[in-house]
């Protein structure tokens, strides 16, 4: 009997955990002007704010280097390990990677990162993080 889990279990795993950032990402950038707006001060807690503009900052400079998510690559060859093709996964996974992936050029993902990544900064520069607890 094996003790880990499968390998598309694994992959399903890294592909939530996936979602999960992107959804912290731009779910966060979304909170923090309408946090601001209706009086929530988690919106401006500097370790939130921190995490959040780190988090776009790795995403675009990985896609200026040309270089793929490391949750992507770690997804794909678990697929692979798994004799899947890579994104070939159970419902969840498959929908999951649906909402996620998309066929386009690096470039247009380098520009589309940056311009995310430039609404951030203007969040930070707009509503500054605050130490504690906020307002």
């Amino acid at each position: 009997m094996d003790i880990l889990p499968s390998y598309p279990a694994l992959a399903d795993a890294v592909l939530a955990i996936h979602v999960a950032i992107v959804g912290f990402v731009v779910l966060g950038l979304v909170a923090v002007p309408i946090g601001n707006a209706a009086g929530w001060a988690w919106v401006n807690n500097r370790r939130f704010r921190l995490l959040h503009v780190l988090v776009i900052a790795v995403v675009v400079l990985q896609a200026w280097l040309g270089r793929y998510c490391g949750l992507t690559v770690l997804e794909s060859w678990l697929r692979r390990q798994a004799g899947q093709a890579p994104y070939d996964s159970s419902f969840i996974g498959y929908w999951m990677a649906r909402f996620l992936y998309y066929e386009a050029p690096m470039w247009v993902f380098a520009v589309a990162y940056t311009v995310f990544g430039l609404l951030v900064a203007w969040a930070w520069w707009r509503f500054p993080p605050r130490a504690g607890r906020g307002r």
